[in-house]
């Protein structure tokens, strides 16, 4: 065969991965865009599209028992380096071209499930929005009341829940079908929290999630809840309950994790309402330490000590796994959030106190 036939003949797989990566790339790039700029197409997409997507899609991932990204991430990491490996041997532009087509067009395809599974979302109405919760300024002694509260709570729950001999918490049954049930449970209340929720699943490598100092992760591409299955049994219900509110399109890290504590304050599960209440408890203390320290050290006294053991373990825990890794993920969490409108980045995390102080202020 002579040489230019051949070179055409490798040439069309080659256009015709670019275009499609272009046409994958601009179209990610305009619904980005879109949404950002008109917030009523990013509403209409979260409530019609996106649940679409969760029912098939999610649907379809939550048949195996196993996260089906965890393993398409690490096999495309392996096609990556073994096509890289061939085409560096490989000594031409041909090979370059069609290689780095490949990649162009694999970028494509995982930017346009980004945007489309979760990207949309990040500019929709928030869930306080959607259920009139009503945020207000609010004073240490109202904050402080607000730590007393959850304090009482932890305590009522701290000597009922299961512990191992270290009088560590310990969970009663499986977190993931509990969660589900939380979650719907929850949507009896908030509408806007309806739909189906595939079962969380915890990562088979949940170190490396430990060691970039996360608790769970979203993964849209196959629209997965995925949880760090190595950290502190109290961390976990409320974990897989704030991963599941992002399957309802809420994506702000502060929102979802008080749709969490809702979710695990609500659950019929004692383990559950342990671990919504002590994670609240800890959300709201480091702002009542930050805004009164004498108020904190009285509240903080308080506290039951079979809830000792549990925020032992959990610091322990986080301080193994704390490096230059975790450092590098935080900023690169906190770039990432800026840049999908939670201007104060991985600072919005404490914000969901503010909901917490509504929800409290609203019950008394």
């Amino acid at each position: 065969m002579p040489l230019t036939e051949k070179c055409k003949k490798q040439y069309h797989p080659i256009r015709n991965r670019l275009t499609a990566a272009a046409v994958l790339l601009i179209l990610s790039a305009g619904l980005m865009l879109l949404s950002s700029r008109k917030p009523d197409f990013a509403q209409w997409y979260s409530e019609h599209i996106y649940p679409l997507l969760v029912t098939t899609v999610g649907r379809a991932s939550g048949l195996f028992p196993f996260s089906v990204s965890e393993a398409g991430i690490c096999l495309l990491l392996i096609v990556f380096v073994v096509t890289l490996v061939r085409m560096l041997s490989a000594v031409s532009r041909a090979a370059a071209a069609s290689w780095l087509s490949g990649v162009l067009l694999c970028v494509g395809i995982l930017a346009f499930l980004y945007v489309s599974c979760c990207g949309i979302n990040y500019h929709r109405r928030s869930f306080s929005e959607e259920e009139g919760i009503v945020t207000q300024k609010y004073n240490a002694d109202m904050l402080e009341d607000v730590c007393r509260w959850l304090t009482d709570e932890v305590n009522a729950r701290a000597d009922r829940v299961s512990r191992d001999a270290d009088g560590v918490m310990e969970l009663d049954g499986s977190e993931k079908r509990k969660a589900v049930e939380a979650m719907h449970r929850l949507a009896k209340e908030f509408s806007s929290l309806e739909g189906y929720y595939p079962q969380p699943k915890e990562l088979i490598v949940s170190e490396i999630l430990s060691y970039q100092g996360l608790t769970g992760i979203y993964l849209p591409f196959t629209i997965e809840a995925n949880y760090n299955g190595d950290m502190t049994a109290y961390d976990k219900p409320f974990t897989v309950c704030h991963e599941l509110s992002h399957l309802r399109g809420f994506m702000q890290e502060q929102e979802a994790n008080f749709i969490a504590f809702l979710a695990c304050i609500s659950s019929e599960y004692m383990d559950f309402q342990y671990s919504g209440y002590l994670s609240g408890w800890v959300y709201c203390m480091n702002a009542l330490y930050r805004a009164d320290y004498s108020g904190w050290e009285e509240v903080r006294a308080l506290l039951s000590e079979e809830a000792e053991p549990d925020l032992l373990a959990n610091n322990e825990f986080w301080d193994r796994h704390e490096g230059v890794i975790s450092e590098t993920s935080e900023r690169i969490n906190d770039t990432y959030l800026k840049a999908n409108g939670q201007v104060d980045g991985v600072q919005s995390y404490d914000r969901m106190v503010d909901l917490i102080v509504a929800y409290f202020s609203g019950r008394v």
